[in-house]
Protein backbone atom coordinates (compact mmCIF):
# COMPACT_ATOMS: atom_id res chain seq x y z
CA UNK A 1 0.00 0.00 0.00
CA UNK A 2 1.27 3.40 -1.29
CA UNK A 3 1.37 6.49 1.15
CA UNK A 4 -0.98 8.17 -0.32
CA UNK A 5 -3.57 5.23 -0.01
CA UNK A 6 -2.62 4.56 3.65
CA UNK A 7 -3.62 8.41 4.62
CA UNK A 8 -6.86 8.56 2.36
CA UNK A 9 -7.80 5.25 4.26
CA UNK A 10 -7.04 6.56 7.39
CA UNK A 11 -9.42 10.39 6.66
CA UNK A 12 -12.08 8.03 6.14
CA UNK A 13 -11.80 6.98 9.41
CA UNK A 14 -14.95 7.92 12.26
CA UNK A 15 -13.67 9.92 14.95
CA UNK A 16 -14.30 9.10 18.77
CA UNK A 17 -18.36 10.83 18.70
CA UNK A 18 -17.41 12.53 22.48
CA UNK A 19 -14.38 12.88 23.22
CA UNK A 20 -12.77 13.56 26.66
CA UNK A 21 -11.34 16.70 28.20
CA UNK A 22 -10.65 14.46 31.14
CA UNK A 23 -8.15 12.10 29.54
CA UNK A 24 -7.50 14.27 26.26
CA UNK A 25 -9.25 12.59 23.59
CA UNK A 26 -7.26 14.48 20.65
CA UNK A 27 -7.59 12.68 17.65
CA UNK A 28 -4.01 11.91 15.70
CA UNK A 29 -4.20 13.56 12.37
CA UNK A 30 -5.11 11.35 9.02
CA UNK A 31 -2.34 12.36 7.65
CA UNK A 32 0.46 11.99 10.42
CA UNK A 33 -0.57 8.95 11.40
CA UNK A 34 0.21 7.98 8.00
CA UNK A 35 3.58 9.19 7.48
CA UNK A 36 4.76 7.93 11.07
CA UNK A 37 3.23 4.48 10.75
CA UNK A 38 4.74 4.42 6.74
CA UNK A 39 7.89 5.22 8.20
CA UNK A 40 8.29 2.74 10.82
CA UNK A 41 6.97 0.71 8.18
CA UNK A 42 10.15 1.22 6.05
CA UNK A 43 12.36 1.17 9.64
CA UNK A 44 10.89 -2.67 9.64
CA UNK A 45 9.07 -1.45 12.65
CA UNK A 46 5.52 -2.95 11.22
CA UNK A 47 5.45 -5.66 8.82
CA UNK A 48 5.09 -9.10 10.36
CA UNK A 49 5.54 -7.56 14.03
CA UNK A 50 3.07 -7.11 17.05
CA UNK A 51 1.83 -3.64 18.14
CA UNK A 52 0.52 -2.43 20.49
CA UNK A 53 -1.55 0.63 19.74
CA UNK A 54 -1.74 2.39 23.15
CA UNK A 55 -4.48 4.55 24.34
CA UNK A 56 -5.95 4.07 20.64
CA UNK A 57 -8.86 6.08 20.51
CA UNK A 58 -10.44 5.51 17.09
CA UNK A 59 -7.95 3.04 15.99
CA UNK A 60 -6.30 4.99 13.90
CA UNK A 61 -2.58 4.42 14.45
CA UNK A 62 -3.21 0.20 14.83
CA UNK A 63 -5.39 0.13 11.88
CA UNK A 64 -2.80 1.59 9.95
CA UNK A 65 0.00 -0.90 11.52
CA UNK A 66 -2.60 -3.80 10.13
CA UNK A 67 -2.92 -2.19 7.08
CA UNK A 68 1.11 -2.20 6.69
CA UNK A 69 1.21 -5.81 7.38
CA UNK A 70 1.65 -6.42 10.92
CA UNK A 71 1.65 -9.42 12.08
CA UNK A 72 -1.08 -8.47 15.19
CA UNK A 73 -2.40 -5.93 16.51
CA UNK A 74 -3.81 -4.80 20.02
CA UNK A 75 -5.26 -1.92 20.92
CA UNK A 76 -6.25 -0.92 24.36
CA UNK A 77 -8.11 2.57 25.29
CA UNK A 78 -10.10 2.94 28.75
CA UNK A 79 -13.01 4.72 26.51
CA UNK A 80 -15.60 1.68 26.15
CA UNK A 81 -16.71 4.53 23.24
CA UNK A 82 -13.66 4.93 21.71
CA UNK A 83 -12.75 1.42 21.77
CA UNK A 84 -16.14 0.89 19.62
CA UNK A 85 -15.31 3.17 17.63
CA UNK A 86 -11.94 1.75 16.74
CA UNK A 87 -13.81 -1.61 16.23
CA UNK A 88 -16.07 -0.14 13.71
CA UNK A 89 -13.33 1.60 12.27
CA UNK A 90 -11.38 -1.94 11.94
CA UNK A 91 -14.06 -3.48 10.34
CA UNK A 92 -14.76 -0.40 7.77
CA UNK A 93 -10.76 -0.89 6.81
CA UNK A 94 -11.23 -4.83 6.42
CA UNK A 95 -8.62 -5.72 8.87
CA UNK A 96 -8.76 -7.68 12.34
CA UNK A 97 -7.54 -6.08 15.31
CA UNK A 98 -8.01 -7.30 18.69
CA UNK A 99 -9.46 -4.65 21.21
CA UNK A 100 -9.72 -4.27 25.09
CA UNK A 101 -11.39 -1.51 26.99
CA UNK A 102 -8.37 -1.21 30.15
CA UNK A 103 -6.33 1.05 31.82
CA UNK A 104 -2.61 0.97 29.90
CA UNK A 105 -1.46 -0.35 33.08
CA UNK A 106 -3.37 -3.18 32.81
CA UNK A 107 -1.26 -4.52 29.83
CA UNK A 108 1.22 -7.53 30.30
CA UNK A 109 2.28 -8.67 27.34
CA UNK A 110 5.36 -7.66 25.34
CA UNK A 111 5.08 -6.34 21.88
CA UNK A 112 7.61 -5.63 19.30
CA UNK A 113 6.72 -2.18 18.65
CA UNK A 114 4.32 0.36 20.68
CA UNK A 115 2.52 2.75 18.88
CA UNK A 116 0.92 5.67 21.06
CA UNK A 117 -0.76 9.65 21.10
CA UNK A 118 -1.16 9.48 24.63
CA UNK A 119 -2.73 12.17 27.21
CA UNK A 120 0.26 14.73 27.38
CA UNK A 121 -1.10 15.72 31.26
CA UNK A 122 -2.55 19.02 30.11
CA UNK A 123 -5.94 18.09 32.07
CA UNK A 124 -4.39 16.14 34.86
CA UNK A 125 -0.64 16.30 36.10
CA UNK A 126 0.93 13.42 34.67
CA UNK A 127 -1.91 11.75 33.50
CA UNK A 128 1.41 10.80 30.52
CA UNK A 129 3.66 8.80 32.88
CA UNK A 130 1.31 5.46 32.98
CA UNK A 131 2.02 5.26 29.33
CA UNK A 132 5.62 6.07 29.26
CA UNK A 133 6.01 3.22 31.57
CA UNK A 134 4.00 0.87 30.16
CA UNK A 135 5.39 1.28 26.73
CA UNK A 136 9.43 1.41 27.84
CA UNK A 137 8.61 -1.91 29.61
CA UNK A 138 6.59 -3.92 26.95
CA UNK A 139 7.92 -2.90 23.88
CA UNK A 140 11.11 -3.22 21.58
CA UNK A 141 10.52 -0.30 19.45
CA UNK A 142 8.14 2.91 20.51
CA UNK A 143 6.88 5.77 18.41
CA UNK A 144 5.45 8.17 20.88
CA UNK A 145 4.15 11.75 20.78
CA UNK A 146 4.57 13.72 23.51
CA UNK A 147 4.28 17.53 24.62
CA UNK A 148 7.27 19.50 23.88
CA UNK A 149 7.64 21.23 27.20
CA UNK A 150 8.02 17.11 28.53
CA UNK A 151 10.79 16.40 26.52
CA UNK A 152 13.97 16.26 29.01
CA UNK A 153 11.80 14.60 31.91
CA UNK A 154 11.18 11.55 28.72
CA UNK A 155 14.21 11.70 27.44
CA UNK A 156 15.47 10.91 31.68
CA UNK A 157 12.82 8.26 31.54
CA UNK A 158 14.05 6.81 28.42
CA UNK A 159 18.04 6.72 29.39
CA UNK A 160 16.53 5.20 32.90
CA UNK A 161 15.65 1.93 31.33
CA UNK A 162 18.65 2.07 29.03
CA UNK A 163 16.35 3.15 26.03
CA UNK A 164 17.89 5.25 23.03
CA UNK A 165 16.03 8.30 20.87
CA UNK A 166 16.58 7.28 17.50
CA UNK A 167 14.77 9.77 16.09
CA UNK A 168 13.35 13.22 16.72
CA UNK A 169 10.27 14.90 14.53
CA UNK A 170 8.32 17.76 15.49
CA UNK A 171 5.05 18.05 14.40
CA UNK A 172 1.98 20.01 14.96
CA UNK A 173 -1.78 18.66 15.24
CA UNK A 174 -4.90 21.14 14.43
CA UNK A 175 -7.24 20.59 17.16
CA UNK A 176 -10.25 22.08 16.29
CA UNK A 177 -12.73 23.84 18.67
CA UNK A 178 -13.73 20.36 20.95
CA UNK A 179 -14.22 21.41 23.95
CA UNK A 180 -16.02 24.32 26.26
CA UNK A 181 -12.70 25.58 27.35
CA UNK A 182 -11.40 25.96 23.67
CA UNK A 183 -11.28 29.47 22.09
CA UNK A 184 -10.43 29.47 18.63
CA UNK A 185 -12.16 27.59 15.54
CA UNK A 186 -8.59 25.52 15.40
CA UNK A 187 -5.58 25.77 17.03
CA UNK A 188 -2.25 24.34 16.20
CA UNK A 189 -0.64 23.02 18.63
CA UNK A 190 3.58 21.53 18.83
CA UNK A 191 4.18 17.67 19.24
CA UNK A 192 7.14 15.94 19.37
CA UNK A 193 7.72 12.52 17.93
CA UNK A 194 10.21 9.85 19.55
CA UNK A 195 11.24 6.83 17.99
CA UNK A 196 12.74 4.62 21.25
CA UNK A 197 15.05 1.35 21.14
CA UNK A 198 14.61 -0.43 24.33
CA UNK A 199 17.34 -2.93 25.68
CA UNK A 200 18.87 -5.20 22.63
Amino acid sequence: MKKVQLERTLQGLDPVPTPRATIEQYATPAGIAAEVVYAAHGRGDIAGRTVLDAGCGNGILGIAAKLLGAARVFGVDIDPAAIETARRNAVRADVEIEWSTADIRDVRERFDTVLMNPPFGSQRRHADRPFLEVSLTRGRIVYMFLNPKAETYVRRRIEAVGGRVTDRAPYEFPVPHTFAFHRAEVRRIPVLLFRVTVGK
